[in-house]
């Protein structure tokens, strides 16, 4: 049975029917000959993303202010609002910070979204906790070049998983749930 692709169609057998929706996406799609130099999507992302890597720095860099911020104002007014804004930032820079060549910091940044994330009354988590995380990604931007950078990186990040799972395991005590993802893996690759 042949019949447009462009059109919803209806065909009714014994016991069933097969519907067949309509290609709305047909009229999207362009042809393009055989032979004919194909373009590459993915070789344009990438030369897009060339063309704009000499900016990522400063974004890194406003985004690590972004981060400071929103702690000097959970700190000064500890509210709802602080408190997603310092999430916010750290959640940005996580996912942000492979694409700006800085993959290292990632690693920090999940911490304190983890610690966020599962302290049951936030407003007890220490400052000095959120200072060494937030002080932590923007040591790590600051001093990504030298040569032992990633070396220093692996060790502190490490602690600083080490020290917010010991302090979620314990305001978590009661929430066996909560206990049980605590316990999985990052989800950032080393």
């Amino acid at each position: 049975m042949s019949r447009s692709k462009d059109t919803a169609a209806i065909v009714t057998y014994g016991d069933h029917e097969v519907i067949t929706p309509e290609n709305k996406l047909r009229g999207a799609v362009s042809k393009v000959a055989s032979g004919a130099d194909n373009d590459d999507p993915v070789a344009r992302a990438e030369k897009a993303l060339a063309e704009l890597s000499p900016e990522f720095a400063n974004w890194m860099d406003s985004e690590c202010d972004r981060l400071d911020k929103a702690r000097r104002d959970l700190l000064t007014d500890f509210n709802q609002t602080s408190k997603e804004a310092l999430f916010h930032a750290a959640h940005d820079i996580k996912g942000e910070a492979a694409t700006f060549g800085y993959p290292a910091i990632a690693a920090a940044a999940e911490s304190l979204c983890r610690l966020i994330e599962h302290t049951p009354e936030a407003a007890r988590i220490p400052t000095t906790l959120l200072d060494q995380h937030v002080d932590a990604v923007r040591a790590i931007h600051r001093e990504y070049a030298r040569s032992d950078a990633k070396k220093l990186t692996a060790k502190l990040t490490k602690k600083l998983r080490e020290v917010t799972d010991d302090f979620l395991m314990q305001e978590n005590r009661d929430r066996p749930e909560v206990l049980e993802q605590l316990r999985g893996p990052s989800i950032v690759p080393e």
